[in-house]
């Protein structure tokens, strides 16, 4: 059933959308005065536990907090819109520069097994965000799920690190694009760089182009989400059909014998290409926020979300086929495969293809990125864990031009000044995290309904920590080199026994319009594949995302767990007012 509220306005259609009031910004009990914050303050450690066992409901979460918006969102989309966002999100540069590099290094022709294992592990999260899209059509995504299933303050830390996520993602393919567009000027990434000697070192290269792409990517995202989607689908179908092109080129002057050997480095290197490559198949979380302006959620999401996810996998695995079949991998150039396998035939010019296909990717993917954030922001103010202000909507646009702004202001500053080496693991390891709390969220929703206590909800959290137990032990032991396939499979077995025990144990709520098959087994296998891949990022990963979610947690502590306190207990405070008076 298809849940639409946007008839209702709390806010008169006279206030402008163009103010900065400091009640626009902190409307909340505890930032009235000094006062009012120090007695705040003071209840932190009792409103922690009360946030820390809140849970939202899919009403409020698709009723209440869209009335911080003031106007809602226009629903224009369709399941078409859908598949050509999916597609103009995900498909960026990552295939043409990433499969080349992963085929030479570790995988060789298997770097197809690679790309099916990322896709499947994608396809799986994307089975997760469908059930929760159809069911809470919302535009905060990931975030909304978590609330409901998972509590205000794990809500909280998805928050961080999607806003985070946001921030370095836009950032990190300005600069990508800024990269490539200068190589193909002349055969130097940082061409059209400024460099200043006084900055340190991976923020001393300024990067004009890379501002100017997101400036104007942005400014479309807020002109009107159906206009963006146009031009992305539009322009998606011309690059998918180039790919077609390189991918029957590459059949057409294939050799079967390039293929031999196709396990050079065994399943260790299929594995390790495949956390690589992964990064080809981000995105397609930014069109489960495209929920609240869909008109058929129940129908579209689904085709649009899953449908797009499974094309892109064969897609990419044809792809990594057709180079791998066309050029021996240890004759693959590095940083530009498909362009030098296709000059190796005579076909000059095709390089101009791959060229063009590639800057297409990054700059669709900017402008699907942008509408996305800026929805996960926007939920993520309805709630009040950053001011309200961000979550506006524009009365005549009917886009959330105050959160755009946002993460615009924030990503052209950080792009600007930061290297992409500096970038990219604290975005692989922020997106991983949320696909499997994703997940986790899932099974929780299946397995668990509030207000009712089941008989055994003691063993489904036993059966939970024994699956992410058991990933977290099998990953250790790949990482570590230790234990061998016995260990392995030790791992393995006890993450089925605690798979299969879930399964045994009745589930207290069924899907109302469309469910994941195969529960507990698929949500399961995406956690595991999600803890795999977090766990090849590297030390320097894990460091940097600690140290981003403490400074998130010093602000919660200071501000968010105040400002949603008060909205979750505004009724009783203006009683206690009344009474005062």
């Amino acid at each position: 059933m298809d849940v639409r509220p946007e008839q209702q306005h709390q806010e008169p259609p006279s206030r402008s959308y163009l103010r900065w009031s400091k009640q626009d910004f902190f409307p909340e009990a505890s930032f009235e005065s000094l006062a009012s914050y120090k007695a705040a303050l003071s209840h932190t450690c009792s409103r922690l536990r009360d946030r820390l066992l809140h849970r939202s409901t899919d009403a409020f979460e698709l009723v209440e907090l869209r009335k911080a918006s003031e106007h809602h969102m226009h629903k224009c989309l369709t399941w078409w819109d859908l598949v050509w966002l999916s597609f103009g999100s995900v498909v960026g540069s990552g295939i043409f520069t990433i499969t080349g590099l992963e085929a030479r290094d570790h995988a060789g022709p298997s770097i197809v097994l690679s790309y099916a294992v990322s896709g499947l592990s994608a396809l799986l999260s994307s089975f997760c965000y469908t059930e929760f899209a159809v069911e809470i059509p919302v535009a905060g995504g990931s975030f909304s799920y978590l609330r409901v299933e998972l509590g205000d303050f794990i809500a909280f830390i998805a928050a961080g690190n999607i806003l985070l996520e946001a921030v370095v993602g836009a950032a990190g393919l300005g600069r990508a694009w800024s990269s490539y567009f200068a190589s193909m000027i002349k055969n130097n990434p940082d061409f059209l760089r400024v460099k200043v000697s006084s900055l340190a070192k991976g923020f001393d290269l300024l990067d004009p182009v890379a501002v100017g792409v997101l400036l104007v990517a942005n400014a479309i995202a807020m002109s009107g989400t159906k206009r963006a989607s146009v031009l992305n689908w539009v322009s998606s179908i011309f690059s998918a059909i180039a790919i077609l092109f390189i991918i029957a080129v590459g059949f057409v002057h294939s050799k079967s014998s390039n293929l031999v050997p196709f396990f050079p480095m065994g399943a260790k290197g299929v594995f390790k290409a495949a956390a690589v490559v992964y990064w080809s198949y981000t995105g397609f979380d930014m069109v489960a926020t495209m929920a609240e302006e869909t008109k058929r959620p129940s129908r579209d999401i689904p085709l649009g979300l899953v449908g797009s996810m499974a094309m892109i996998t064969v897609v990419y695995c044809l792809m990594a086929l057709a180079l791998t079949m066309m050029v021996k991998y240890t004759e693959i150039d590095r940083d530009a495969a498909y362009s030098a396998a296709f000059v190796k035939i005579g076909m000059n010019w095709a390089k101009y293809l791959v060229s063009i296909c590639a800057l297409k990717g990054m700059t669709t993917s900017l402008l699907v990125g942008s509408l996305g954030q800026a929805r996960y922001t926007t939920q993520i103010a309805r709630a009040h864990m950053i001011p309200p202000w961000f979550a506006l909507v524009h009365p005549r646009t009917g886009t959330p031009i105050n959160a755009t702004l946002l993460v615009t202001i924030t990503s052209v500053i950080v792009a600007f000044f930061s290297s992409l080496d500096v970038l990219s693991s604290v975005f692989s390891f922020s997106t991983l995290f949320i696909f499997m709390l994703i997940a986790v969220a899932l099974l929780v929703r299946r397995y668990y309904v509030r207000e009712v206590t089941p008989p055994n909800l003691v063993k489904f959290l036993v059966c939970l920590f024994v699956i992410i137990g058991s990933c977290i032990g099998g990953t250790m032991l790949w990482n570590m080199n230790k234990g061998g396939w016995i260990g392995y499979a030790v791992a393995g077995l006890v993450w089925f026994l605690g798979t299969l025990a879930m399964a045994l144990l009745p589930k207290h709520q069924a899907p109302k319009v469309w469910g994941v098959p195969l529960v507990p087994w698929l949500p399961s296998l995406s956690i595991g594949m999600n803890i795999f891949l977090i766990g090849s990022l590297g030390s320097a990963a894990f460091w940097r995302f600690f140290i981003c979610s403490a400074v998130m947690l010093i602000y919660y502590f200071l501000v968010g767990l105040h400002a949603t306190y008060d909205v979750a207990h505004q009724d009783e405070q203006e009683l206690k007012k009344e009474e005062g008076n």
